[in-house]
């Protein structure tokens, strides 16, 4: 609800305020409320409101004049299906520049916020960048690099923004999409007759979900309800997607556990970086163990008359002043 609130409150009267950041961030003039366009995108479903868009954004783009776009449908192809997309904003300068804007309710404190929460507003606007590129094609508009973030300043409810740069996170999600498996490749290989059916014996499911390969990852674990069925099968088959992509992609072609065990105890080839990276790991470690059990036996040693025994510090005995006890002689 506080995020709600947040961002009604920083679109309203047309995205005044919205705007008034934005100027400011950018260097533009700042135009007047009457001359800022706020064209109207209802539609039904969401291929409807994708096509609303579209016209729109032309529109805006020929207007020369100041435009937003308030939650506007952009479309994306993400292996070879088309994925709407809603970003909270868009707006659209008389130059023709496109600027994402991102509405965060996590606050701005002392010109500073959560740099975890801000990376991931920025894959997200980057996502919504490339989106509005394939939308808004053409010579005459283009998509700015930097997307506006909008948070709450400190702890009031007043809209501050900053702009956060989106190059690097646009190249990575472009590269990641022109990876990606079609789903007409995927349907090639999945058997015939193959189904998913809710209503099936447990039995055919688990035969089902057994005939298709896994790409498991630990962030599975977080969205997929069958990641604990392919994190099963990962580790059985002793493939190292268990260990999470950052160890996957340092391994190189080492695709099995047991081979990185071996490639870490054997002689590497000239050459092999990762193999090299791995003696090197299990030297360090056979020395840290050598080292610590050192100076475990180094604090065990028995004395000649039988077990070390605990040196325990002295306890100061209360004197009779102090007690009011009168000591025994």
């Amino acid at each position: 609800m506080r995020g709600h609130a947040f961002e009604a409150r920083a679109k309203a009267e047309n995205g005044a305020e919205l705007i008034r950041l934005l100027c400011e961030r950018v260097g533009a003039a700042r135009p007047e409320v009457s001359e800022v366009a706020v064209p109207d995108l209802t539609a039904d479903g969401p291929a409807g409101r994708a096509a609303r868009t579209t016209l729109a954004l032309a529109a805006a783009v020929a207007s020369d004049g100041w435009t937003l776009l308030d939650h506007p449908m952009l479309t994306l192809e993400v292996a070879g299906a088309t994925v709407y997309l809603e970003p909270d904003a868009l707006t659209v300068q008389p130059d023709g520049t496109l600027t994402v804007i991102e509405i965060k309710s996590f606050p701005i404190l002392d010109g500073s916020a959560d740099p975890a929460k801000v990376g991931a507003a920025a894959r997200q606007a980057a996502v919504y960048a490339l989106a509005l590129e394939e939308t808004a094609a053409g010579p005459e508009s283009r998509v700015r690099e930097a997307a506006l973030l909008v948070c709450p300043r400190d702890f009031a409810n007043l809209p501050t923004a900053d702009t956060v740069d989106v190059r690097k996170q646009r190249a990575a999600t472009r590269r990641q999409l022109a990876r990606l498996t079609r789903l007409e490749e995927i349907a090639e290989v999945v058997p015939e007759g193959l189904s998913f059916a809710p209503d099936a014996s447990p039995e055919s499911l688990t035969e089902a979900v057994g005939s298709v390969p896994a790409a498991y990852a630990p962030e599975c674990l977080a969205s997929c309800e069958l990641a604990f069925h392919c994190r099963a099968r990962a580790r059985a088959d002793g493939a190292v997607e268990a260990l999470g992509r950052p160890v996957r992609g340092e391994l190189g072609g080492l695709t099995e556990v047991a081979e990185v065990l071996r490639a870490a105890r054997e002689e590497p080839a000239p050459g092999d970086a990762a193999a090299e990276a791995l003696r090197r790991a299990a030297r360090l470690r056979a020395e840290a163990l050598d080292e610590g059990a050192r100076r475990l036996a180094a604090r065990e040693v028995p004395s000649p008359s039988g077990p070390a025994e605990v040196q325990r510090p002295p306890v100061e005995r209360e004197s009779a002043t102090t007690t009011g006890e009168v000591p025994c002689h």
